[in-house]
């Protein structure tokens, strides 16, 4: 693990020929954002003097409050290495600060961070690892984006059904050289449909990971001329992308999940914290499932979880326990999507853990068959509930559920819940082709 120092950026910055340094951050919609600064500006980069005005980002905005501050995270300095080595780019991570260092209460990292704060205070550390998927699709005649792709590969499948072998490749090269530790890549399941694994890490460094994952992967697919897309659902007919999210809670370095004795081998602990997500999962849809899009994943028949229960034996649950040899018990949530704002669904995802754990919610029992083949009246017996359908319903569910608003914090809840609405009212009244094509000759 990196700790770098403020001299360590210094040298680093002039022994490497650095002449700019973008300056990344997200905002509450989980976009990337960043400035570009001359590597002459370095001291006032790490003097925390470089402000920007929020009035155009419209999910950081906060009226009496134009100009924020951005404090860089020493640790995430890292040189891209697909720009040319003579004047180097490099980046740094950055908190959102007040002018006088307050952490802004919007600022999604610090959302986490103080979500990762709470599990410290109670002796745990909160590890996660991400299974990113997207699709790699062809670009136009002027650079935009398509949906089309020339291939037919499945899962696993390899050269020459795989045509995005080689920008797979190069993604996985780059990311390495960028620090990544990655375990596994591979063709998934739907034509032009991909998935990279990185190595487990604590939370903050996953959720920078999965910001800095996505950037490399649109840009390397960019230089193979494709586009790379992380919409959940860009393709009717096939499955969609999702972003499963594998977690461990650690006590003196050691994975508490795990207890021969418990049932299906957990421990207390891993139910109870099994049984919090459970519990505020319908709230917790709405982030990490946030857009329009993200419901047209969740669905029946493509292998997207819908249904709110859990097991070991198969993946058509919401939340599935995986064993690894070397690291033991996870705990799978198998609902996000990666349009969600990583820092936002992490910390979701841990303080309701942690509140099944403070709470001691006993979840019910596993449901230990395939939840698709289960007809309605067996899911009534067994009291299995869904997800939200939509993301209105998403929303309404958040705003009935105060453990968000805690977590996320007043201005934060407030912000994202407006926004949200706002995106469903413009959705709801678009007039799509499919309406078109079913209404307009026969009315």
């Amino acid at each position: 693990m990196k700790n770098n120092t403020r001299e360590d950026i210094v040298r680093l910055v002039r022994e490497e020929d650095v002449e700019f340094i973008r300056l990344q951050f997200t905002d509450l919609l989980g976009s990337f954002k960043n400035i570009a600064m001359t590597a002459s500006q370095l001291e006032r980069i790490l003097n925390h003097k470089c402000s920007f005005d929020t009035s155009p980002i419209e999910s950081l905005v906060k009226e009496g409050d134009a100009d924020l501050f951005l404090y860089p995270d020493y640790d995430t300095f890292e040189i891209f290495p697909w720009r040319p080595q003579q004047g180097k780019v490099a980046r740094l991570i950055c908190d959102i600060c007040y002018q006088d260092g307050t952490p802004f209460e919007a600022d999604p990292r610090y959302i986490l961070k103080k979500a990762v704060a709470q599990a410290e205070e109670m002796g745990y550390e909160f590890e996660v690892g991400p299974e990113c998927e997207f699709f790699l699709f062809h670009s136009d005649e002027n650079g935009l984006p398509t949906t089309l792709t020339h291939e037919q590969a499945g899962y696993f499948d390899m050269s020459p059904l795989d045509l995005g072998e080689n920008a797979r490749r190069d993604m996985v090269m780059t990311l390495e050289d960028m620090g990544f530790e990655i375990e596994a890549s591979h063709h998934e399941s739907a034509p032009a449909q991909h998935e990279i694994d990185f190595r487990y890490d604590r939370a903050l460094k996953t959720a920078d990971n999965i910001m800095t994952f996505k950037m490399v992967v649109k840009t390397i697919a960019k230089r193979h001329g494709l586009h790379a897309t992380f919409m959940p659902k860009p393709k009717y007919g096939v499955d969609g992308s999702g972003m499963h999210i594998n977690m461990t809670l650690l006590k003196n370095g050691n994975n508490i999940f795990a207890d021969k004795d418990g049932a299906h081998g957990l421990s207390k602990e891993a139910q109870f914290f099994i049984g919090g997500i459970m519990q505020h999962i319908k709230a917790m849809t709405a982030v990490t499932n946030p857009i329009v899009n993200s419901y047209k994943r969740l669905v029946s028949g493509y292998e997207a979880p819908v249904y709110i229960a859990w097991n070991a034996s198969n993946r058509s649950p919401l939340i599935r326990i995986a064993r690894s040899k070397d690291e033991g018990k996870r705990i799978e949530l198998r609902s996000p999507d990666s349009a969600a704002n990583p820092y936002l669904a992490l910390a979701l995802c841990l303080c309701a853990g942690l509140d099944g754990i403070r709470k001691q919610i006993v979840p019910p029992g596993s449901m230990d068959c395939n939840l698709f083949e289960l007809t309605k009246k067996d899911r009534e017996k067994h009291h299995i509930e869904e997800i939200p359908g939509t993301l209105i319903e998403a929303v309404y569910e958040t705003e009935k559920d105060p453990f968000i608003r805690e977590v996320l914090g007043e201005y934060a809840f407030e912000k994202y819940i407006d926004l949200k609405k706002r995106e469903w009212n413009a959705y709801r009244a678009q007039v799509s082709n499919w309406e078109l094509e079913q209404y307009l000759n026969r009315y």
